[in-house]
């Protein structure tokens, strides 16, 4: 290794050791104030508090950040304060100065690149783990949003991963319910992708495609000459944030149009095509006036083969027929091995969970309990089941369904939306063919240019 090599190996070690004695410095004096406030009775300004904690994540701009978009999306399982904060990093992220900008977009479209933009805001309209969203007008006139991902994302996603691959390990010495082995290769690989903005750039077509004939849902038009592996150049589309759409206290009739459109955007392109949006946190979305919805980011998708869906549906008559076997079949084909009866009832009560409001033919709200925290009392059941049994390794397909579904259960429960899920599911899947939904999307892949489902 060269003299330079060494040079820039030992600053990005530096880089990363300064990282992490900031967050280590931040976070553990800020849980340092929380333990003090509930053992010793010290006063804790947990506005003050909770604005340190944002802080503190939000300047990491990496996978540590995305853990806590993750519990801004679960509603009341925080404290106001500190999820009103932690909600912000979703689409208000601290953002970098215009200095950096200017450089970073002089590397990806070249010294003269100003002159390819009529006018191009020098604040972030919105800043998120990986990058910032700037507002631009193009040559044409049309709104454009350009997402610019931050230096040395890859350096820092890789010392992120190191630390949660450390964090699962130890977790799973004191706690074995769970096997996070496969959990983390899912999300290490899904993580690698979101810095490919050429592939986003892809799946984004792809959305376009399976998403045109719906019409509550609008999908951006990718700028292809304006954009790079680390610059995405697309229309603007307008729209607000969920929760102040939530704030103009909206009639049931717009919240529900609203829930309507988000259960069709995540699962018309899974029971038609095999691919699900991975990633439904707050900020990858907004809603337009008329209750129809922007789906904004394509950085986490998964495709998945046509058996897989098939074994989805299959779970789901499972327990409308009330039958074992075909149950088992089911989890086989997402990746489950060896299966006991016990292991099986454990898996159903977390199942049973997720399906119940498909399984009845009325409107309802998308859970029995309005307590807010979706799926937190059952995952424990669950949980404690799992620890009594020895523990379970989910497969890491299963990973990104599951965090959608909870994901798009906490977005219903904040809408208080009241829907037959029943029959907005069985219209998804009653024409459901494995070689029909296989040929569609092959089709689909290919006009997206992406490599066919293997």
């Amino acid at each position: 290794m060269s003299d330079a090599d060494l040079g820039k190996e030992g600053s990005r070690l530096s880089r990363r050791v300064r990282r992490y004695a900031r967050v280590g410095t931040s976070v553990g004096g800020l849980a340092a104030q929380v333990v003090g406030a509930r053992v010793l009775g010290v006063t804790l300004d947990r506005g003050r508090h909770s604005a340190e904690l944002r802080a503190a994540l939000g300047g990491l701009k990496g996978p540590l950040m995305k853990a806590a978009q993750i519990l801004a999306t679960i509603p009341d399982a925080l404290p106001p304060e500190y999820a009103e904060e932690l909600r912000q990093l979703q689409s208000n992220a601290p953002a970098m100065g215009w200095q950096f900008v200017r450089r970073r977009m002089q590397g990806e479209l070249g010294p003269s690149w100003e002159k390819r933009f009529r006018d191009f805001a020098h604040e972030a309209g919105a800043a998120a783990s990986l990058g910032q969203v700037h507002r631009a007008i193009g040559p044409d006139g049309r709104a454009l949003a350009c997402k610019l991902q931050y230096p040395d994302m890859l350096s820092t996603v890789e010392a992120d991963l190191r630390q949660l691959r450390l964090a699962f390990s130890i977790y799973h010495r004191y706690d074995q319910a769970i096997d996070p082995s496969e959990i983390y290769k899912e999300l290490a690989e899904r993580l690698r992708e979101e810095l490919d903005y050429d592939r986003e750039a892809r799946h984004m077509r792809l959305y376009g495609k399976v998403l045109a004939k719906e019409a509550g849902v609008f999908v951006p038009e990718l700028v292809a000459e304006l954009s790079t592996t680390r610059l995405l150049t697309m229309t603007w589309l307008e729209g607000m944030p969920l929760m102040d759409f939530i704030a103009r206290n909206a009639d049931v009739e717009d919240r529900n149009r609203v829930a309507t459109n988000m259960f069709r955007a995540w699962y018309v392109p899974f029971y038609y095509y095999g691919v699900i949006h991975g990633d439904p946190h707050l900020g990858n979305y907004t809603v337009r006036e008329d209750g129809a919805i922007n789906l904004l980011d394509y950085g986490c998708v998964r495709v998945f083969p046509a058996p897989f869906v098939k074994g989805v549906i299959d779970l789901y008559h499972a327990f409308e027929r009330d039958d074992p076997a075909l149950a088992v079949a089911a989890y086989e084909s997402w990746g489950f091995k060896d299966l006991s009866k016990d292991l099986l009832e454990a898996l159903n009560i977390w199942a049973r969970f997720l399906y119940a409001p498909l399984l009845e033919d009325k409107s309802q709200p998308i859970a029995a309990s309005d307590s807010g925290i979706y799926g937190a009392k059952v995952a424990g059941q669950v949980h404690s089941a799992l620890r009594g049994l020895g523990g379970v390794r989910p497969p890491r397909e299963f990973v990104l369904m599951d965090r959608a579904a909870i994901g798009l259960g906490s977005v219903f429960m904040h809408l208080k939306a009241e829907v037959n899920w029943h029959r907005m599911f069985n219209e998804l899947i009653e024409d459901f063919d494995v070689a029909a939904m296989a040929k569609r999307q092959r089709k689909a892949l290919t006009a997206a240019d992406l490599p066919p489902q293997a």
